[in-house]
């Protein structure tokens, strides 16, 4: 088992960011269409990056730094990070927020963007409208150099339903406008009649904030691969790794692995991608979603010019052992107490990683079910296949 606590990770948000920068994970308690995710599964995500942040201050859900995720911490020992600003609901989120930037004059480096009457664009880290540009699906031609791309269509909602019905299945729906996505909410992958009746009145439901949507050939692809790299304001651009995407076949995301032997060919579109997001004043981690196919060809199918899920496993990757390593999350169903003690044993075993633990229990009056953040990490993937499926036999036996 690696020595954890004398290695270091490539690097830390620390190193790209300035101190006077606070960053935060949560998407906006704002409802959008197309990133839906629940509350619980909102805050959960704050956790996430801590491992990775070193110095920089970090905005966090009072659930997710708890004793629990001490313990498991300690199993590997890591702390939490020093510099922490914590919340408890959307009032108190919002509240940090303003008071970080109107009375202390921070910055705030956002995952996702939030409202102006939350915090206005002055006091984005990142500028926002190029933050929102860098993000939206409808402009990937411009950071690809209009290189990369599938058949797609940008197309009005009022043609929508006219055109859409002309294309051959299976083909890729993605909303073309400045509403952020994630995890494959939003994507609505299309291979029959019955599908697309469905995917038509699902745009319609989202008409009042959506006026374009995206129509993309579904490319049949042999590797899935989310290419990743780290740029400090004036600094070179890094390639810090790539992870395998592990997806069913509607794209929602289901983790990641780390990838080995990527195609240099892969790693250099991703490279051209940055510099391009570099140029418009882009700066931190970037993650692009290219998929190859079986003529050894390029697709860029999203582009996340924000941390992604892996962002943490590609980074700790010094600190974890040599081999194959899977990013996942993992959810209690009734038992918390099973829960993080089944995880606490796998931990005591050195094969998984503790990121981020969201401790259902500080809920002392409402029963909600605890999430953990974790990479699995061991020689060989047949070995942690192998522990995965007895931790999720043990966690079965007492939900």
């Amino acid at each position: 088992m690696t020595h954890h606590e004398t290695l270091r990770p490539k690097l830390v948000l620390s190193d790209l960011y300035d101190s006077q920068i606070v960053y935060t994970s949560r998407p906006s308690y704002v409802s959008n269409p197309w990133l839906e995710p629940e509350e619980h599964q909102s805050n959960f995500l704050t956790g996430r990056e801590l491992l990775i942040a070193g110095d920089m201050p970090v905005i966090v859900h009072e659930a997710c730094v708890t004793p629990k995720l001490d313990k498991l911490l300690e199993l590997v020992g890591k702390e939490k990070p020093k510099q922490l600003y914590s919340f408890q609901d959307k009032k108190t989120y919002e509240r940090l927020l303003q008071a970080l930037a109107y009375d202390k004059g921070k910055k705030i480096y956002f995952q996702y963007v939030h409202d102006d009457s939350i915090l206005t664009k002055a006091y984005y880290a990142l500028d926002k409208d190029d933050f929102i540009a860098l993000n939206n699906k409808a402009k990937i031609p411009l950071w690809t150099g209009g290189k990369y791309l599938p058949k797609r269509a940008v197309v009005s909602l009022e043609d929508f339903d006219s055109v859409v019905r002309q294309w051959e299945y299976p083909f890729v729906l993605k909303p073309g406008d400045d509403l952020p996505t994630a995890g494959g909410y939003g994507v609505i992958v299309v291979y029959n009649d019955e599908e697309l009746e469905q995917a038509i009145q699902r745009v319609h439901q989202a008409a009042d904030e959506t006026e374009h949507m995206i129509i993309e050939q579904k490319i049949e692809a042999v590797a899935n691969y989310c290419v990743q790299f780290a740029c400090a304001q004036g600094e070179p651009i890094q390639y810090i790794g790539s992870a395998q995407q592990l997806t069913n076949d509607y794209g929602f995301y289901n983790g990641n692995e780390n990838a080995q032997d990527v195609p240099p060919h892969v790693i250099e579109a991703g490279r051209e991608i940055m510099k391009r997001g570099v140029e418009l004043g882009f700066f931190g981690v970037a993650g692009f979603d290219l998929l190859v196919d079986k003529d050894d060809n390029v697709f860029a199918i999203d582009l996340n010019f924000r941390q992604n899920g892996s962002t943490n496993m590609l980074l700790l990757e010094p600190l974890l052992n040599q081999g194959y390593h899977k990013f996942f999350s993992y959810f209690a169903k009734g038992d918390n107490e099973h829960f993080f003690n089944t995880i606490y044993k796998y931990v005591a075993k050195g094969v998984l990683y503790p990121l981020s633990y969201y401790d259902g229990d500080w809920y002392e009056s409402d029963k909600v079910n605890s999430r953990f953040g974790c990479i699995w990490h061991g020689k060989t993937r047949k070995e942690i296949e192998a522990y995965e499926r007895e931790f999720l036999r043990e966690l079965e036996a007492h939900q």
